[in-house]
């Protein structure tokens, strides 16, 4: 066994971040460095205790999830973030992926997707589950004409949109691989073709400017 994780919770609600803290620390391979009230707290404990990964309200006092994100992906870029959400919060859910956020989990995620989406956010191979996904596709607005000409300037080929593709299904960079009959290490140059393209820097991130710019539809 490897160290445990270690996690810190953002979330407004006390009952929320005690029971989140309840179900982790009786599993074994986490620990719960510490939780934070609203987005300020957040970063200066994220700088102080240096968690694994944070758990994200978005909805918060003095700072919100979303500035809290951005903030956190410039400062700390290491430390990966996960959304806690509702299911009335699709746009929000799109604007933490562009922030930067890792992926998401709803408020009531069964224990076990809990861990596992912890698990692959520290590992950094985030899959975004097919309802969520969905969910943030059909909320998502259709790319700005004022852009048009920014982003006429981007195109993907038919290797990247094929890679980008599997990363929108949920596959893993061996998934992707074994579809497209090349190597993990094609696919993962393909990514950071993908992703010095986009201006992003996660998986998240491209799957939400690629629904940003109507490259990914429902």
């Amino acid at each position: 066994m490897g160290e445990p994780i270690r996690v810190l919770i953002a979330d407004d609600h006390e009952v929320v971040r005690e029971g989140l803290r309840m179900i982790l620390e009786t599993e074994e391979g986490f620990i719960v460095v510490g939780t934070a009230e609203d987005g300020v707290q957040a970063i200066e404990l994220t700088a102080k205790l240096k968690p694994d990964v944070v758990l994200m309200d978005l909805r918060m006092p003095r700072m919100d999830g979303i500035e809290a994100i951005s903030r956190l992906a410039e400062d700390h870029p290491g430390v990966p973030v996960v959304i806690l959400t509702t299911y009335d919060e699709d746009d929000l859910m799109l604007r933490g992926l562009q922030a930067g956020a890792r992926g998401f989990l709803h408020k009531d995620t069964p224990r076990q997707k809990l861990f596992a989406t912890m698990q692959a956010a520290v590992r950094g191979d985030v899959l975004l589950s097919p309802d969520v996904l969905e969910r943030v596709m059909t909320s998502a607005p259709h790319a700005d004409p004022r852009r048009s000409s920014e982003d006429s300037d981007i195109a993907l080929t038919d290797r990247e949109g094929e890679v980008l593709a599997g990363v929108a299904a949920g596959e893993r960079n061996k998934e992707i691989a074994v579809r497209l009959g090349i190597t993990e290490r094609t696919v993962k140059a393909h990514l950071t073709n993908i992703y010095n393209k986009l201006g992003v820097d996660s998986r998240a991130a491209a799957i939400a400017e690629a629904i940003r710019r109507d490259w990914i539809s429902p």
